[in-house]
């Protein structure tokens, strides 16, 4: 049984003014995140994608379809039993959203106090947390002491403080710098892999759901629109924005005024080829073009690791006598096609 799932989710808000339409923020959703996995929801400003996640904490109803988390229809609830429901939710924030006026230790305790716990099981919960997150020495700190990638590991400890079994990222690294970024990624890692908890993230950035999510799905204007494997949706892409978020991080086949100005560059034929896990190996093609006495120059393009596998497009400039490189493309389309563009277009 699938931890969270949607079916046929709608939400739609009041119009902003009296003679505007009503505002559909997700339109009919389909979603499955199942225990134990790590889900990414992508899209632009406007996709749906915070909606979806406030409809999973129930801080919004649907305004038509149901919400469950683990098999109970939370619409159903009462706000007790929705209480009792966002004790074994955590939230993490893009702001980090911390009492400024509390030490780390003291913000890490509040979910444990507001559950009533005992002084004794808050103080060995938040060490403990603490120690997991790697800031043991900074209990006794004030926010404003720390560096933004350290509040943002405060906000992780206490999203975990009560124990959830999931836990929802609302653009968490997004206020980070690049290093700061990957470190808390690698946090939230640990938190799936070594605590078995289940993580929904949404961002705009593709960078965090290559290095985070088992598992991407794709908004746009409240719609799902291409769902699947990260592996999958990152080496084909099938919609058009989806290609918009994996042309950030992966380079493309080269085409128009780009090849154009390859052409001007290197002399020879250009060719691309794709490497993708399982399908080929560049020592395949390499090796063909080589034993065609052959002179090959990459020029364009590169192999990315995705959750550990390969994919990418390498584009090469050939040299040589024209019968030689004609007859080295064909040996080394046998193992992957090699693309040749028109450079008009």
């Amino acid at each position: 049984m699938s931890l969270i799932r949607l079916s046929g989710v709608t939400k739609t808000f009041a119009p902003p003014s009296k003679d505007a339409p009503p505002v559909t923020a997700v339109d009919d959703v389909d979603l499955t995140v199942e225990a134990g996995e790590v889900c990414g929801i992508i899209g632009y400003s406007g996709a749906g994608k915070s909606t979806v996640l406030r409809l999973v904490n129930a801080l919004e109803s649907p305004t038509s379809g149901a919400v469950e988390i683990d098999g109970r229809d939370i619409t159903r609830l009462r706000e007790r039993e929705l209480r009792q429901l966002r004790g074994d939710i955590g939230m993490i924030f893009q702001q980090f959203n911390l009492f400024e006026s509390r030490t780390v230790a003291g913000n890490v305790a509040y979910p444990l106090e507001i559950a009533g716990r005992s002084r004794a099981d808050i103080s060995a919960r938040v060490s403990e947390l603490l120690q997991f997150v790697g800031l043991a020495d900074k209990a006794r700190s004030y926010p404003e002491q720390l560096s933004g990638g350290q509040k943002q590991r405060v906000g992780i400890a206490r999203a975990l403080a009560t124990e959830p079994r999931i836990l929802l990222a609302d653009e968490a690294t997004s206020a980070l710098d690049p290093d700061t970024t990957q470190e808390v990624l690698a946090l939230l890692r640990r938190v799936n892999r070594e605590l078995g908890v289940t993580i929904l993230v949404i961002t705009h950035e593709m960078d965090v759901i290559r290095s985070l999510a088992d598992r991407v799905i794709v908004m746009e204007n409240g719609r799902i629109i291409e769902a699947g494997e990260v592996f999958d949706v990152l080496s084909a892409p099938r919609h058009a924005a989806t290609k918009r978020f994996v042309a950030s991080i992966i380079e493309d086949v080269p085409a128009g005024e780009q090849l154009r100005t390859l052409r001007e560059r290197h002399p020879g034929r250009i060719v691309t080829f794709t490497v993708r896990d399982g399908d080929v190996t560049q020592a395949d093609v390499f090796g063909a073009l080589a034993a065609h006495d052959v002179r090959f120059e990459l020029i364009h393009g590169g192999i990315n690791d995705i959750r550990g596998r390969v994919f990418g497009h390498l584009t090469l400039a050939l040299t040589g006598d024209p019968e030689a490189v004609s007859r080295a493309i064909a040996a080394a389309s046998a193992f992957a096609p090699l693309i040749e563009e028109d450079p008009r277009g």
